[in-house]
């Protein structure tokens, strides 16, 4: 692994989790420069080793996902893994899971026995609903979360059934929640010197990032519904269709207001008592979006963008994945797309950091790893066993 200067550098995460939300959060604290151990199960590891896309049968799912990551190979059914395991936590700083609340337990590795053990220990869970509350023993899925917790409501058009996000919402800010809760615990060692639990909701999270639709109904007991693109809170803030494609145009204020009146040739709705201020305009949308689609209806998206962004009107193209990948703003300026050397693979192109911090910035350290490619190394280190050990180990079904 790369040894560089790094925000987290010295570090150590235990990463029991699997599939997406769990090894999001420890994506990007390997991003960070933590040093990650993925515990895997024998024989199968992460279940999203056998997601699509695949690339010489190895899943670029999971590569973006743990890249970075070192793999062992441990069975904590077995009482030797777990005896392993819980000599891993005596040298860690971090653990962190996202099975079913109670599992840990189960295995006689919840937190209280991983606190008495390391009292330094940082635990982190992420499950559907939470380790406390009457639907802790639910199962659950990154869907169902965006169901319960009410996006689904206010996502799609009014005449459309409840609709997801595009992407699996719910995981992801579960994801980012918990690297914050893992980071702010970090801090909180360094003040008191002990660890903490914390304990995500993907159903929390999901309620948390509705933001202003939640005091719309708290506040005035007004249920928001679906509205298409619209933001019910600012208007002109949509998508609208050009000869070519869609563009979104944001107006804010009253200032950008002006100017966007100017641009498209309509100064004399600056002062129209129906839209001179952004609460009439957000009332009286249905009259000012036919005006709005009229100019934006005759031209290019491409000529839409040149001219409003001449008067600084916030405005962009709706890029399909393709165009956001290979846009040279986005792609190539800020680094977002950037090439691995993967294992069975050779050169891959991986998704990089969202995250800028200079000079340390945060990057990719380096390749997914191969189910169980760290497990000699990592036992060796840090639980002094040796080859005829992990040998022995191997036969008996702990390791492999």
């Amino acid at each position: 692994m790369e040894k560089i200067n790094s925000p987290l550098k010295g570090i150590r995460i235990l990463d029991l989790t699997r599939v997406l939300a769990g090894p999001f959060c420890t994506m990007i604290l390997a991003d960070l420069g933590a040093e990650v151990i993925k515990i895997e199960r024998p024989g199968i590891g992460d279940d999203s080793r056998n997601f699509p896309p695949f690339v010489n049968n190895e899943s670029a799912y999971y590569i973006l996902l743990n890249r970075g990551k070192k793999s062992i190979v441990l069975n904590l059914k077995h009482q030797k893994g777990r005896e392993i395991f819980l000599e891993l936590v005596k040298k860690s700083d971090v653990v962190v899971e996202n099975f079913k609340p109670g599992t840990m337990e189960k295995l006689g590795i919840g937190y209280d026995v991983l606190n008495k053990i390391n009292p330094k220990i940082i635990y982190a869970s992420i499950s559907a609903f939470g380790h406390y509350g009457p639907y802790k023993d639910r199962p659950g899925y990154d869907l169902i979360a965006q169901g319960m917790g009410g996006i689904m409501s206010i996502t799609g058009w009014p005449d459309s059934p409840p609709t997801k996000a595009g992407t699996a919402i719910a995981d992801i800010s579960a994801a980012l929640f918990c690297c914050i809760g893992i980071l702010a615990a970090l801090r909180a060692r360094e003040l008191t010197g002990v660890g903490q639990k914390i304990d995500i909701a993907m159903t929390d999270c999901i309620v948390a990032i509705n933001e202003a639709y939640n005091e719309k109904y708290l506040v005035k007991g007004e249920i928001p519904g679906r509205i298409g693109n619209r933001y019910e809170y600012i208007y002109p803030y949509d998508t609208f269709k050009a000869k070519d494609g869609w563009i979104i145009i944001g107006v804010g204020n009253d200032e950008i207001w002006e100017r966007f009146c100017k641009a498209i040739g309509k100064e004399e709705l600056i002062n129209d008592e129906k839209f001179n201020t952004n609460e009439k305009r957000v009332k009286n949308y249905k009259l000012l979006e036919p005006i709005i689609n009229e100019w934006v209806s005759k031209r290019n998206v491409n000529e839409i963008i040149s001219h409003l962004l001449k008067y600084d009107i916030p405005c962009g193209p709706v890029n399909t994945i393709a165009d956001a990948c290979e846009d040279p703003h986005i792609a190539k300026a800020r680094e977002m797309v950037i090439s691995i050397k993967q294992p069975n693979i050779g050169e891959i192109k991986i998704i990089n950091c969202p995250i800028k911090i200079f000079p340390s910035s945060p990057k990719v350290r380096g390749p997914a790893p191969l189910l169980g490619q760290h497990t000699n190394e990592v036992l060796k280190e840090l639980v002094n066993l040796n080859e005829e050990q992990l040998n022995k180990l191997r036969k008996e079904g702990v390791i492999c």
